[in-house]
């Protein structure tokens, strides 16, 4: 069971450099520093869509409009963070 956990945790890790990631590219394509026309770029866009937005598209509707800041992506982090934190502290000394 504590293999099982181990993946989890590794995933959850994982899922927290994607969404840091996607963060960092769409500065980069807000600021002009990538081209999204160009199809490498729109394909790796497109990955990081896909993976991350089913959990911030809730996250945004839940929060206010602050205008041109988005802090969906931190409070995702911060999520992930505290499941991480419940099963290091709490599941994972209870699995044998």
């Amino acid at each position: 069971m504590r293999a099982v956990l181990d993946i989890i945790m590794v995933a959850l890790n994982l899922y927290t450099w994607i969404i840091i990631a996607g963060a960092i590219l769409s500065w980069l394509i807000a600021f002009g520093v990538v081209n999204i026309r160009h199809d490498f770029v729109r394909a790796v866009w497109n990955l990081f869509l896909a993976l991350t937005e089913p959990f911030l598209r809730p996250i945004r509707n839940f929060l206010p409009h602050t205008g041109g800041v988005d802090i969906s992506p931190i409070i995702l982090l911060l999520g992930v963070m505290l499941v991480e934190r419940i099963i290091i502290y709490y599941v994972y000394p209870n699995v044998f």
